[in-house]
């Protein structure tokens, strides 16, 4: 005896949700990644870690990233990614209709928290690390963030510089001079990430980093 189906109720997989599931399971492992690359380091990271922290079989690892070096970038990428959406969140109370001086301490600080956060310095220890043998991770994070960051500061400073607010023949430098005075301090002050920096620190920090970028591109500068 033969039964026909009919084709209306065959049940296929829903291609929506087949790549939305694909797409899960790939950021699943990415953020695995960072947890694990983050905790051991590069050179003692195992895929088969890395599979467990995400909860996925190790071939489908090697199925989205072929490698661990590949998995490795990738997630150098994705940490990348994160950190320009933040940063240029960071930049959006640099404004023209504000008074100079109060806009960029709200920004320094917004930054300097940016900067302090702990996936950034795992980002930085992870590359200070790895630079050696791949130097090309320096380009993807300064292509996929400093640089867009630093140009966008230089748009706002150059905004700033049109409405009288600020002195700059070159935003490019001054956005430049404005990080450094930021993150070199931070940097020295948290022992590379390792202490955290206390909220009145932090404050005092960015006050200064202020003041000294006003004094040198301030309306009255000379």
């Amino acid at each position: 005896m033969h039964f026909t189906i009919p084709i209306s109720a065959l049940r296929y997989p829903d291609p929506v949700t087949v790549t939305r599931g694909r797409i899960d399971k790939r950021q699943a492992i990415l953020d695995a990644a960072f947890t694990v690359f983050a905790r051991d380091g590069y050179r003692q990271a195992g895929v088969d870690t890395v599979a467990a922290a995400a909860g996925v079989a190790k071939h489908t690892v090697y199925n989205h990233f072929g490698d661990k070096q590949s998995l490795f970038r990738a997630a150098i990428e994705a940490l990348a990614d994160d950190a320009l959406t933040r940063n240029l969140t960071a930049l959006e109370a640099l404004r023209v209709d504000r008074d100079a001086d109060a806009s960029l301490t709200e920004v320094g600080r917004n930054l300097a928290i940016c900067y302090c956060d702990e996936k950034s310095w795992a980002l930085r220890r992870l590359l200070y690390a790895e630079l050696a043998s791949m130097p090309d991770l320096q380009d993807i994070v300064r292509s996929r963030a400093t640089d867009k960051v630093n140009n966008a500061l230089a748009d706002r400073l150059a905004r700033l510089a049109l409405a009288g607010k600020l002195r700059i023949k070159d935003p490019a430098v001054a956005a430049e001079q404005f990080g450094a005075l930021l993150t070199a301090p931070l940097e020295a002050r948290s022992r590379l990430g390792t202490r955290k920096i206390p909220a009145s620190e932090l404050n005092e920090t960015v006050w200064n980093a202020v003041q000294t970028f006003l004094r040198a591109f301030g309306p009255d500068a000379r």
